[in-house]
Order: structure tokens, then C-alpha cells, then sequence
């Protein structure tokens, strides 16, 4: 009997690890820009957290000016592919803003990302 927690998405097996300690939202450094990513799935790991943040991020964290985090939950396994707002901070909460599409697969979350709206943004992991 085929089920959600059987099942396997393709986005749950073929994506790109973000795994670097700049990606963490409590590191501070230089400004880098997630202008040219994606597009593509990608899955926070290692150094970088363990996933994206669901509320307010420091600007001038995460190796950036405008750093990012999700506009809402993280969807259950049963929610299948959901798109959430990003929201990338810089001197306001939400000061640009691009949707995304996530993808719960268990024991982690995908994230289906492409560009940012402005450079000195990126794309943050925490724990």
C-alpha cells in the first residue's frame, strides 16, 4: 500500500546541500548575495542549521546585508509541496520578498529556491 511516508519525491533525493557555517543565521561577515542560485531544490545541513527560520532574522547576519527567513510554518509530510512566502530583512522584517516552494521530506525540509530580489540577500539556515 502505497502512503505519504512511503513515498519518495524526487526533490527529497536530488537536491544541493547548503552546508557552509556563513549560511548560519548567527554568523556575521561580509556580504555575499544569493542572486545566481537556482533555480533548484537545496536542503539546509551541517554547519548551516538545519533548516530555514519562521520568524524575524538580524540583518548583517548569515554572510549578508538582508538576511532571510520563512513567512509562516513548515509544512507537515501530509501537506506535500506547499510555497511560503521568504521574507529578507533589512531595516525592515520584511522589506523584499519572494515565494518558494517547500517540500517536508521526513526528517528534513527541501527548499526550492531561485535568485533573491536584491542582491546583498540571501538565503539563511538555523537550527
Amino acid at each position: 500500500m502505497l502512503t505519504l511516508s512511503n513515498f519518495c519525491f524526487i526533490e527529497c533525493q536530488n537536491y544541493q546541500s547548503l552546508n557552509s557555517v556563513d549560511r548560519k543565521i548567527t554568523y556575521g561577515g561580509s556580504w555575499k548575495c544569493d542572486r545566481d542560485i537556482g533555480p533548484g531544490w537545496y536542503r539546509f545541513e551541517g554547519a548551516a542549521g538545519t533548516r530555514m527560520a519562521t520568524s524575524c532574522t538580524p540583518q548583517d547576519r548569515c554572510n549578508t546585508r538582508a538576511t532571510s527567513w520563512i513567512n509562516g510554518q513548515h509544512p507537515t509530510v501530509a501537506e506535500g509541496q506547499v510555497t511560503r512566502q521568504v521574507c529578507f530583512n533589512y531595516n525592515d522584517c520584511c522589506w523584499k520578498s519572494t515565494d518558494i516552494k517547500v517540500r517536508n521530506c521526513g526528517s528534513y525540509y527541501v527548499y526550492h529556491f531561485h535568485g533573491v530580489p536584491s542582491c546583498n540577500a540571501r538565503y539563511c539556515g538555523t537550527d
